[in-house]
């Protein structure tokens, strides 16, 4: 880990917990910061913490802007803003050109990345005990639905 990363993330890097990332799209670009508050609440409980956000804007014709936190107001993120001090700063050109990828044109999307604090005691001891991950994976819930709704229509 480079040692801007290590100074950027503070602490011990042995005791954290496991790091994700989700892109998150709104067709039409309405992004209006409404998920700031289900984002406080994880925060304030200390089942996760904000290591990188950013806004991703698609034009219809595809060209793409991509914003920091600072770069927008406040009808933009509402309460997100109060995570931009504390914020990393992961994510490299390379990481938001594949992300934007993925972006339908005419769309915001915003892409966020967290460390799982309630993991990283297991985490920690994995490592310590000589572990590593070897696989991770995640089931959508739009797949998971699905699954439930074809499970009902055989039993019919």
């Amino acid at each position: 880990m480079t040692e801007q990363v290590r100074q950027e993330l503070g602490g011990d890097v042995d005791e954290l917990g496991p790091v994700d990332w989700i892109v998150v799209e709104f067709p039409g670009s309405k992004f209006r910061g409404e998920i700031a508050p289900a984002l406080d609440e994880l925060v304030e409980q200390g089942t996760v913490r904000v290591l990188d956000l950013l806004l991703l804007k698609k034009d219809a014709d595809g060209s793409l802007e991509a914003f920091e936190l600072a770069d927008l107001d406040e009808s933009e993120i509402g309460a997100l803003r109060s995570y931009e001090a504390e914020l990393a700063m992961l994510l490299s050109e390379e990481d938001v050109e594949a992300v934007a990828a993925a972006v339908e044109p005419g769309s915001t999307a915003a892409l966020l990345v967290w460390e799982n604090l309630w993991a990283a005691p297991f985490a920690s001891a994995v490592r310590r005990a000589g572990g590593q991950l070897v696989a991770s994976g995640r089931i959508p819930v739009q797949a998971l639905l699905a699954a439930i709704e074809a499970d009902e229509q055989e039993g019919d």
